[in-house]
């Protein structure tokens, strides 16, 4: 981990800089701070914590990873209940300056591509790992399970089918 306290996380850094020096960060945010991922979220109560480490790999590839770990407050759509999805993840980013190099990077990297001034937003980032994390269907994974019987009516099936009705001739 670094030696630079949470608070002190650069809000943008220079991600080619970064990759030099070979730096790490460590950091919390807040879930209320992240606007995109607000609106998926139950409430916004709660943090995220994260480290960013950049550097390169035994390719010369350069890469950020991300380890990020929160308790993201979502609505249970069996129950309509509140609970808490627990995150873990851990991502390698490697860095590209444009598409072609995309082709290069190692099977398990995600592409990054970094704009010409170098900038990248560590608290970006981590919003946009939470993001693809969400799950489409949010279940808390106490839900009882709900078992019926869908089965279509004969209406349902004769709505569905617009020759259902032309069957009904044919037997006259």
């Amino acid at each position: 981990m670094s030696d630079q306290p949470a608070s002190r996380v650069p809000e943008c850094v220079d991600a080619w800089r970064m990759v030099a020096a070979r730096r790490e960060f460590e950091g919390r945010i807040p879930l209320a701070a992240m606007t995109r991922l607000r609106d998926s979220l139950f409430d916004p109560e709660g943090e995220v914590r994260y480290t960013i480490a950049f550097g390169t790999d035994v390719l010369k590839v350069p890469f950020a990873e991300l380890r990020i770990e929160a308790e993201l407050p979502l609505e249970c759509q069996s129950s309509l209940r509140r609970f808490l999805l627990p995150v873990q993840l851990v991502q390698r980013l490697g860095l590209i300056r444009d598409e072609a190099d995309e082709a290069a990077l190692p099977p398990d990297y995600e592409a990054l591509p970094v704009e010409a001034d170098g900038m990248l937003s560590p608290a970006s980032l981590v919003e946009d790992e939470l993001i693809l994390a969400l799950p489409v269907v949010p279940v808390a994974p106490d839900a009882e399970a709900v078992e019926r019987d869908f089965a279509p009516t004969v209406e349902e099936t004769a709505q569905a089918n617009p020759f259902a009705a032309l069957a009904g001739w044919k037997k006259e």
